[in-house]
């Protein structure tokens, strides 16, 4: 029996059954229209921008940049700063030997005018005055008119007074040092050095009157090794 009043339909919907309208949020349906990014990247927020002067990410594969800085390291090696390692030149011991010898003939000059009639002290005193001259020039001549520089890839010899001329000599191309010393140099440290090169200007050069001829022999022979050992060292990492 049913009250009146309160009718019940079996047929009708239940309330917890009966759907309902969401409603859109326009803030939720904007967010769920923007595209997602693809995989494997990183796209910023929007608003956002990328600050400036950050470096962009080297185009390539890591061997390729490795490669490039290789390059770069040998391209600075190839322009190393050239240094002066040496200079000198004629040096004034190396003329003792001509004072000493020169001064023994003097006096015996000067003993022979006192046996000799027709040889005078005048005529002898001349004679002196005109060597000692002509000693005198000559090593004015060497002391000024040559000089010698040794650098880290070249070995430069200047030579004159009124005109100068200059040689260059690339220290890779000298193939044999050796030096020279008679028995008054070696008492003074002085002697000669042959340098034997490549070079077609100076095949053979040589350098008279060096002060520690011994030093400065062996510096040239080191400065020759190490820079033919740098080139070879350069072109096998080419």
């Amino acid at each position: 029996m049913t009250t009146p009043g309160n009718p019940t339909d079996e047929n009708a919907p239940s309330k917890a059954d009966t759907p309902t309208d969401s409603v859109n949020d326009p803030l939720s349906s904007a967010g769920s229209s923007t595209p997602a990014p693809e995989s494997g990247g990183s796209v910023p927020p929007r608003g956002t921008t990328q600050p400036r002067g950050t470096a962009q990410p080297s185009a390539g594969t890591p061997r390729e940049r490795f490669m490039e800085e290789i390059a770069k390291k040998q391209s600075l090696d190839d322009h190393e700063p050239e240094e002066s390692l040496w200079e000198g030149g004629y040096s004034p011991k190396a003329m003792i030997g001509s004072w000493i010898g020169l001064t023994i003939l003097s006096v015996v000059l000067l003993v022979a005018a006192g046996f000799i009639e027709q040889f005078t002290f005048g005529i002898a005193l001349i004679v002196i005055v005109i060597l000692w001259i002509l000693v005198g020039l000559n090593y004015a001549a060497k002391r000024l008119g040559v000089q010698y520089e040794l650098t880290s890839q070249r070995f430069i010899h200047r030579t004159g007074i009124l005109t100068r001329r200059t040689d260059r000599i690339e220290v890779i191309d000298i193939s044999d040092v050796s030096y020279e010393q008679g028995p008054i140099q070696r008492m003074f440290k002085v002697g000669s050095i042959s340098i034997i090169s490549t070079d077609k200007s100076d095949p053979t050069l040589e350098l008279v009157g060096i002060h520690n001829v011994g030093e400065v022999a062996g510096l040239i022979d080191d400065i020759r090794r190490a820079e033919r050992r740098r080139r070879s060292i350069h072109i096998e990492q080419n």
